[in-house]
């Protein structure tokens, strides 16, 4: 008689998983379904407002349709919720990018997207989120710190942020630009008055977890004053990460003064070295951040650090109101737009 090739411990295991596969499976082909359902429902009664050509139609349709559908399927069909539908309908009208969201984001995930008034902006948290599989709440708490304000994309004419998101959409491919960002909101590392560079460098370390959740997904720790020796010299390079998602090195300079524009010339040698003797096969070249107390910008345009790799930011010890933040942001994504337009168009080019 021949023995069993597996024992009965490890085939509970094979079924328990194949039970949860299942499970999952259903779960996610139901969440579909009904994000789908909603974005249909919502097109349907859009067309009907519009096709009413009345202002007054609109208020009326939502509740009158509510009042018949929730008796019959529940709250989820409130007016509230009907308007939300027609919302989503307006915000995303391309039903082929809806079906591919859909496959990880759910309903809830879209009801913290609408809000957001800039259709790029939705886009950006939309795709990210597909891509990276964030829960309800890491978005909201993405929204929350007004991550796409402060990511380097943001600043970019618009064609350049649609092509991001094209890009990502398509192939997954995330740039730089989305993932550095400008400020680092270090408000939980508990510094005190005073703290010195290594104070700085220490309680970093110490919060890695939450220092890692606000780089964002994809970081990972390689090293803390990574040791390059450059003919009969050492230099000591703050911290060192690895990105997943970018298949490059990523070297931080810690600055407890504003930036300045020799800094530029350390970090430019810490990336030829890292370059040279770090670069794997396959990655792609490494890349800096410098963080600093402050930077002024036209200092940092003058230099064109993008052709070189490198990003400047500034950390927050402290986290100011959501407000003063937001309007922070604006002001200075305006700045760089108008930097940008105020440009000379490149030779060949029609003025």
């Amino acid at each position: 008689m021949s023995q069993p090739t597996v024992t009965p411990d490890a085939l509970l295991v094979e079924i328990r998983a194949l039970i949860e596969d299942a499970k999952r499976y259903v779960a996610q082909t139901a969440n579909s379904t009904l994000t789908i359902l909603h974005w249909e429902l919502g097109l349907r009664i859009q067309r009907e407002i519009l096709q009413g050509q009345r202002a007054q139609y609109g208020e009326e349709i939502l509740p009158t349709l509510s009042a018949k559908l929730v008796p019959e399927y529940g709250k989820g069909f409130s007016a509230r919720n009907l308007a939300r539908m027609v919302q989503f309908a307006e915000a995303f009208p391309d039903k082929r990018i809806v079906v591919a969201l859909s496959q990880e984001l759910s309903w809830s995930h879209f009801v913290e997207i609408l809000p957001l008034k800039q259709p790029l902006e939705r886009e950006f948290y939309a795709e990210l989120c597909r891509v990276e599989r964030w829960s309800v709440r890491t978005l909201r708490e993405r929204i929350g710190s007004q991550l796409y304000l402060r990511t380097a994309i943001a600043k970019k004419p618009d064609a350049i942020i649609e092509e991001g998101i094209r890009r990502l959409r398509t192939s997954g491919q995330i740039t730089p630009d989305m993932v550095l960002r400008d400020p680092y909101m270090l408000d939980f590392l508990g510094l005190p008055e005073g703290y010195s560079e290594r104070d700085l460098e220490t309680a970093i370390l110490r919060e890695m977890e939450s220092v890692l959740l606000e780089l964002g997904s994809g970081f990972c720790f390689v090293a803390r004053q990574k040791r390059m020796s450059v003919g009969k010299d050492d230099f000591y390079l703050d911290l060192l990460f690895y990105h997943r998602h970018l298949h490059r090195l990523v070297a931080v300079e810690l600055k407890l003064e504003s930036f300045q524009p020799a800094h530029t010339g350390q970090m430019e040698l810490y990336l030829r070295w890292l370059d040279k003797h770090e670069r794997a096969p396959g990655e792609d070249a490494p890349i800096g951040l410098i963080l600093c107390a402050g930077a002024d910008a036209e200092q940092v345009e003058l230099l064109q650090l993008d052709e070189k790799s490198i990003h400047v930011a500034e950390y927050m010890t402290g986290l100011p109101p959501a407000d003063v933040l937001r309007e922070r942001l604006h002001r200075a994504i305006a700045y760089a737009r108008e930097r940008v337009a105020a440009l000379p168009a490149p030779e060949g080019d029609e003025v």
